[in-house]
């Protein structure tokens, strides 16, 4: 299904995906909480977050918005973390707003290493730190900004892989977002309603490309995980009207 809206793509997916897992009598859980650090970036207007590492562009027309974060590298993982959904908040600190609220955000970029700064110290997003750079108004609906940084809690949440497509009539180019599992894509294939599978290769990070005509024609995509080697195969995900853009959910993903 094509993506829209730009606060409601995670939990949207993870309520398709948790009821599809229930159906086939599996149980759906996020992963446990851990602790981490949080910061934000830019100002109200989110302006400075457009674009970034993973390449989604206007985030408002991906369907992103504003709740977004930027990844340290131990989380980004050299672009494999693109499109991850987490839930955070805030804890521990008086900056923190009552009742701990908790946010759902998406991973749209990186937060570059500062080795000019201690670690403690301004160089928050130093590896092996696990640290969250958040748009401004992600960041004011779980603590008061003027603290600046502030101890979180958080954990990883999956719905169904998503798939935003790029291109044009004979070349397709599909980022791939919300990864369960181990979070990375060793090899993809897309096959349309009037082809067999087409394997394709990888332009960047969780970006994969195919030179072929697949306008017109309803698009499955078949994955294989680089961590499981397991393989699933998300059928139909684009209808044969799929427009570059806009953004197509799975109800499947790896565990």
């Amino acid at each position: 299904m094509a993506s829209s809206s730009s606060s409601l793509l995670c939990n949207l997916g993870l309520l398709v995906v948790a009821m599809a897992i229930a159906r086939a009598g599996a149980v759906f859980r996020p992963t446990p909480w851990s602790t981490a650090h949080a910061t934000f970036y830019g100002d109200e207007s989110a302006s400075e977050t457009m674009g970034g590492a993973c390449g989604y562009g206007n985030l408002f027309s991906t369907g992103y918005g504003t709740n977004t974060a930027a990844l340290s590298s131990v989380l980004f993982n050299d672009g494999f973390g693109c499109g991850s959904c987490y839930q955070i908040r805030c804890t521990g600190a008086s900056a923190c707003y009552r009742g701990s609220p908790i946010i759902t955000v998406t991973a749209t970029n990186l937060c570059p290493p500062n080795w000019a700064q201690p670690s403690d110290n301004g160089g928050w997003c130093n590896p092996p730190r696990v640290h969250f750079d958040m748009s401004k108004p992600a960041f004011m609906k779980i603590a008061d900004w003027h603290a600046g940084i502030v101890p979180v809690m958080y954990r990883r949440v999956r719905g169904g892989i998503r798939f935003l497509l790029q291109g044009n009539g004979y070349w397709l180019l599909a980022f791939v977002m919300n990864v369960g599992g181990g979070g990375d894509v060793a090899r993809m294939w897309v096959k349309g309603s009037n082809t067999g599978w087409i394997s394709m290769s990888q332009n960047w990070g969780a970006s994969y490309q195919a030179f072929s005509r697949l306008g017109g024609q309803s698009l499955s995509f078949k994955i294989m995980s680089y961590t499981t080697s397991n393989t699933i195969i998300a059928s139909d995900v684009a209808p044969s009207n799929w427009n570059v853009g806009l953004t197509y959910e799975a109800t499947v993903n790896f565990h």
